[in-house]
Order: structure tokens, then sequence, then C-alpha cells
């Protein structure tokens, strides 16, 4: 058994993370500061042994949780729905959420993850992307305060693995899906799911065709558990190489939510990447992963989650 900390805790994806650490026997403190995270992501491990919640911000500080055997930094708005009115704040966590997250594993000697994202690629130039690609991206951009701040916190991450020796990995999250989005996210699959399930026409940017690779948020944490056995130095990609249209996406959502909604298309946002997909020889190689979940399974388990909500 080992003890984890997982800052984003309360996240979308964190939240799952923090729950298959525990599932498989490990003690894990989940941190979040409830920005965008949820507490009642985690209301399955509420009064368990072996798990703890801080509610604390690492931007500002990171709190006294104790010793760890490694940290896993998930913690950051992810939506381009937040890109704007937090702004600030995404930022801070890219940058001195980060350091003290590294602050924290050099002073207890732990392993140290760093959740970086395909967003490091900008809108590619380069497809698929592998990890030794190094981007198009636009600094000053609205997706730029995201996508430079994953980019700074991965040479703040190499930085402190050179020059202060702490054990460090980092894994690039390509488009993930699953229970627990939110429902008002403001990224492709909620935004489709909710309005096939009222019945409202599927806003689609652009003229639909460009491509997004969907991985299904079990597969991925699935990924990232695997990082804490091998510790990979180099940047990993994990995502899914199987790559589709928006439009097609939308039709699938339609079908599966049997609803009658249109399409309603409308100008493409600044900056939004026309192709997204991983290579995923490192991950192959390195971890021994794959994503195995059909779409439509994981869809089908999405649509299910959203209805309770709604």
């Amino acid at each position: 058994m080992s003890r984890y900390v997982v800052t984003g805790g309360a996240g979308f994806i964190g939240s799952h993370l923090v729950e298959r650490l525990w599932s498989n026997g490990h003690e894990v403190v989940a941190i979040d500061n409830l920005m965008t995270g949820r507490i009642a992501n985690l209301d399955g491990l509420r009064g368990k042994t072996r798990y703890q919640f801080v509610e604390a911000d690492v931007s500002d500080r990171f709190p006294d949780v104790g010793k760890a055997d490694g940290v896993f930094h998930m913690a950051s708005p992810a939506s381009p729905k937040d890109f704007v009115p937090l702004a600030i704040p995404i930022l801070r966590v890219g940058s001195l959420g980060t350091m003290h997250a590294l602050e924290y594993s050099l002073k207890q000697g732990s392993w140290f993850l760093l959740a970086s994202t395909s967003e490091v690629y900008g809108d590619p130039e380069v497809h698929p992307q592998r990890e030794d690609y190094f981007g198009n991206v636009n600094p000053i951009g609205v997706r730029g305060v995201y996508d430079e701040s994953k980019r700074f916190a991965e040479a703040l991450t190499m930085a402190y693995h050179r020059n202060k020796k702490v054990s460090t990995s980092i894994v690039r999250i390509f488009n993930t899906y699953g229970p627990r989005m939110r429902l008002n996210d403001g990224r492709v699959i909620p935004n489709f799911i909710s309005q096939a399930l009222h019945g409202e026409p599927l806003t689609i940017y652009g003229d639909g065709l460009q491509t997004r690779s969907l991985c299904y948020v079990d597969d991925l944490v699935d990924g990232i558990v695997r990082f804490a056995d091998k510790r990979p130095v180099e940047p990993i990609n994990l995502g899914n190489d199987h790559e589709m249209t928006v439009k097609l996406l939308a039709e699938t959502i339609v079908h599966l939510t049997q609803s009658r909604s249109s399409y309603s298309f409308t100008p493409l946002p600044e900056d939004d990447p026309k192709q997204r997909c991983p290579v995923l020889t490192r991950a192959q190689k390195t971890l021994g992963w794959s994503p195995s979940t059909k779409l439509e399974v994981g869809l089908q388990k999405t649509i299910d989650y959203f209805r309770k909500i709604l």
C-alpha cells in the first residue's frame, strides 16, 4: 500500500483517479478548492478509511498533509468555458500551484506526476501528434492561458527533475469524456448530450469536419495509474487514437439519445484546433497501455449519467 496525494481530486478526472487508487488498496488524500470540482464527485468515499479530503488552493500554498509516496497534480480548470472568467486562476495553478506541489514532493522525497494536456500542441501543424512535436500555440489568444500554463508547468517539472533531482513524470491528456463532466462544461460532449436530451439543435462549430479523438475516463485513469509503477521521465500521450469528425460525433449522440434534435452551425472559435489525435507508441511501449472502451459504450454511460442529473 502507498499513500498518494491527488490535487484537483474533486474534479472530473481527479475524482475517478482518487477512487481508482483507493480501490487498488492505497491511502489517498484528495485536495481541491472546489472552484470547478464538486465534493459530490467523491460521495462514494465519504466515511471510508484510507481516504481524506482537504479543501485548499494549492496556488496559495500546499496544505500540510503529511508524508506521501507520490503526488498526482491534476488541479486546473480545463474547460474552454473557463478560459476567460478563470484565466488568472488557470495561470496561477499552472505556475504557483505546480511549484508548490513540486516543493512538497522535493521535501517529502516523493514521486511527482504532472497532468499536462494535448493543448500544449495547440492547433497542430503536425498530425497525428507525437510527444517530440513542440506545438503551434497562440500565447495571447483566449486558449493561451490554459495552453501556456501547461507548457510552463512542463518546463517547471523538468527543471525540478534536472536541478533538484525530483522523480517526475508528465502525462499529456487528450480529449477525455465520461460521467462527472459538468453539464455546462462547454466541451463538445456535454454540449451535445445536453442539447440532445433537451431536444434542442446541436451546436456544431465550423463545418463540423474538424476531428477529435475521444478517450473514456476509465481507460485514461488506467493509464495514469500505470505511471506510478513505471515512473517514466519523458512525456507520454494518453488518449484514443481513433479519430472522428465533430459532425459524426453529433450524429452518434443524436442516435444514442433517440433525440429528434437538428443541427445548428456557427463560426469556429478562435484557435480551436482543427485536428487532434495522439500517437500512442510511447504509452504502449512504456506503460503497456492502450484504450479499450468502444465509443458507443462510453457515450451511453455518459448519457445515462447526464439523464440522472437532468
